[in-house]
């Protein structure tokens, strides 16, 4: 049965879609069966896993208002060797469509239990706000994990991004848990990264990952070729830190 996780974090520019695709592309090479969900309008998951959004007859709205099944509405990426649950400009329509329908916190949790056996992780790039969107990850979710930049800012947004998830743990779904935090962007040659890490260790001890992804040319390039860094690059510093961090997490969930 597969294993759901939302990659959140309610502050924008934090490396969410990189760490969703890039994760998406590590687990699919470390022998995983995977699917990747774009909750967020823009559609840069989708692109940034070689599949045009403008070209898709059916998407992730299409699921969330009930006239597809996810089975109709996903894609194969050939190239990243995962499946794909598109977004496109329709999406923030669904926002709105979506307030006075029953059951509306849970459709992706509904139209995910028909699928969730043909994987082994589910993986959802929310869009940066609490909307209806990210509520409807958060529902289905057994956890999220969280991409962060070792930064002051970062570390604001982090309590809001916890509160959040204990209402939601208190209410919606009671499996919902932070699965771990992802140091992302890192830079061991700044001293108040280095501070961050470790306060962040301190703090929150094993929920920190040990993989830290470095700031790396390559895995910010990738996108503008339509894949994830894992495969555009794979021997940058960067796709491998990905590898290691999707083999953490197959280690991690073996003890779940």
């Amino acid at each position: 049965m597969a294993k759901i996780f939302c990659v959140a974090n309610q502050k924008g520019g934090v490396g969410k879609t990189t760490t969703t695709v890039n994760l998406a592309a590590g687990l699919a090479k470390v022998g995983q069966r995977v699917l990747m969900i774009d909750l967020d309008p823009q559609g840069n998951a989708t692109m940034g896993s070689g599949v045009d959004k403008r070209k898709l007859e059916l998407t992730i709205y299409d699921v969330l208002l009930e006239s597809a099944t996810i089975a109709e509405a996903r894609v194969k990426s050939e190239k990243c060797g995962y499946d794909v649950l598109g977004a496109n400009r329709e999406l923030a329509g669904a926002e709105v469509e979506l307030v006075g329908v029953e059951r509306r916190e849970k459709r992706l949790k509904l139209a995910l239990a028909e699928v969730a056996g043909e994987y082994d992780f589910v993986l959802i790039d929310c869009p940066p706000s609490l909307s209806m969107l990210t509520l409807n990850g958060l529902c289905c979710a057994h956890g999220v994990i969280v991409p962060m930049q070792c930064e002051y800012f970062a570390l604001e947004g982090l309590t809001d991004l916890v509160n959040t998830i204990k209402q939601v743990h208190a209410n919606l779904n009671k499996d919902l848990q932070i699965i771990g935090l992802l140091r992302v962007m890192f830079d061991p040659r700044i001293t108040l990264q280095q501070q961050v890490s470790d306060q962040l260790k301190a703090h929150f001890a094993d929920k920190v990952f040990n993989t830290v992804i470095p700031r790396n040319v390559r895995l910010a390039e990738a996108p503008s070729y339509g894949l994830p860094g894992v495969i555009f690059d794979p021997s940058a510093k960067g796709s491998l830190a990905f590898v290691e961090f999707a083999q953490e997490m197959v280690a991690r969930i073996q003890k779940m």
